[in-house]
């Protein structure tokens, strides 16, 4: 069960909670980032002594949403049809007059297009979230993707998602919070992860106890950045680096061709038993623990950066691209002090500034090292946990509710 922290409410806040009634609205409630959320959400309700209510089709998070408390509303949320929509957004408005719903939140386009219009109907507040930076480059897509934009209050995942819809929604500006994606921290902790899970992990990877992981871990798609991190790697070979494993762990979620692109690419560049693609890990911090560096070399924007936090928490030195919302993780001149970085920024793309920043982190120090794995761990416990981004959109909520 996720642990909340509500010790900054006040009596008054928490009066303001208990015994109300909030509705998430999100298509499934499998995994990803906008589903997990809404369990963490309905975690800090319950805590806080709400209702915590989720219309959804359901999906594998079902039982980890009954486990915090939460009550799944089945409800075909990710309907997509007109018709359907609209008589979708009547069935809802009568669950919220009949389940007497003080706000629903709504996580995703299509529900909140039904959202939208069922809130109206039963007259009660309409927040939304901005989990991605949804892609929009004609005026129909654009006024599909505007709903996110008409909430009472627009929450964005990163000052980045943000930019794009004051850039997009420019009438939604007085309305815009930004609120980012939280971790669970007693779990991405490197105290919480026993050595053998580790070693469990080296041995299925087939790496050497005398070798260094570089790892991106990141479903296997073009813009993730996995073609580059080769190269990268080819480089640092012709340079002379030994004892390193590039291990790219992720899904290909049936991308056959990228796949069979990414091993002619190993062994063209002389990376047989050097790069490796491992498929999708279900311990991730472990996987983290067990890397000498993190590599998060996207050549797309991303609306948030998971993998460096978690990475950073994990006391793993990162190297990002400095495009998207990444950045945002990440501390690094010029943005910080050199005694400040907890990582490097480099350009997206750019193989040769990979391999640089690649090198500079594997020859770390043990005290430079270490040194950088605490200042890491504290700046994303304070910046990105999932204490601060429940107790921020609950806070949200108390205030709707006063208005």
């Amino acid at each position: 069960m996720t642990a909340v922290d509500l010790a900054p409410y006040g009596r008054g806040e928490r009066a303001s909670l208990a015994g109300r009634t909030i509705l998430q609205i999100v298509p499934r409630i499998d995994a990803g980032g906008a589903e997990r959320t809404t369990i963490d959400i309905a975690a800090a309700l319950v805590a806080a002594g709400a209702r915590a209510l989720v219309a959804s089709e359901g999906g594998r998070l079902t039982s980890e949403l009954q486990a915090v408390g939460g009550l799944l509303i089945p409800f075909p949320a990710a309907a997509k049809n007109p018709i359907s929509m609209l008589l979708n957004s009547r069935r809802l408005a009568r669950l919220i007059i009949a389940e007497r719903v003080d706000i629903v939140h709504a996580r995703s386009r299509a529900p909140a297009w039904v959202a939208l219009m069922a809130c109206r109907i039963a007259r009660v507040p309409f927040v939304t979230t901005f989990h991605g930076a949804y892609a929009g480059r004609t005026a129909l897509k654009l006024r599909y993707n505007s709903v996110m934009a008409r909430g009472d209050v627009v929450i964005a995942n990163s000052e980045y998602t943000a930019g794009l819809i004051t850039r997009f929604y420019p009438w939604a500006r007085a309305r815009l919070r930004v609120i980012h994606r939280g971790t669970d921290f007693s779990k991405f902790a490197p105290g919480a992860v026993e050595p053998a899970r580790v070693a469990r992990l080296r041995k299925a990877w087939d790496v050497a106890p005398d070798e260094r992981i570089v790892l991106i871990a990141a479903r296997l798609t073009g813009w993730k950045g996995q073609k580059v991190l080769i190269e990268a790697a080819r480089r640092l070979k012709e340079r002379g680096l030994e004892g390193v494993r590039y291990i790219m762990a992720g899904d290909p979620q049936g991308r056959g061709g990228y796949v069979k692109e990414l091993d002619t690419l190993i062994g063209k560049a002389g990376l047989k038993g050097i790069a490796s693609r491992v498929g999708h890990c279900a311990d991730m911090p472990a996987a983290f623990l067990a890397a000498s560096v993190v590599a998060v070399p996207s050549t797309e924007p991303e609306a948030f950066g998971r993998t460096a936090v978690e990475a950073q928490a994990m006391g793993a030195p990162v190297v990002v691209s400095d495009l998207g919302a990444v950045p945002e993780t990440v501390l690094s001149p010029p943005q910080s002090s050199p005694e400040g970085r907890t990582g490097w920024r480099v350009k997206a793309g750019d193989a040769e500034a990979l391999a640089d920043a690649l090198h500079t982190a594997l020859t770390l120090g043990a005290s430079a090292r270490e040194a950088m794995a605490r200042r890491a761990r504290a700046h994303v416990e304070g910046q990105f946990s999932l204490e601060r981004m429940t107790r921020e959109t609950l806070q949200v909520y108390v205030e709707m509710m006063e208005k």
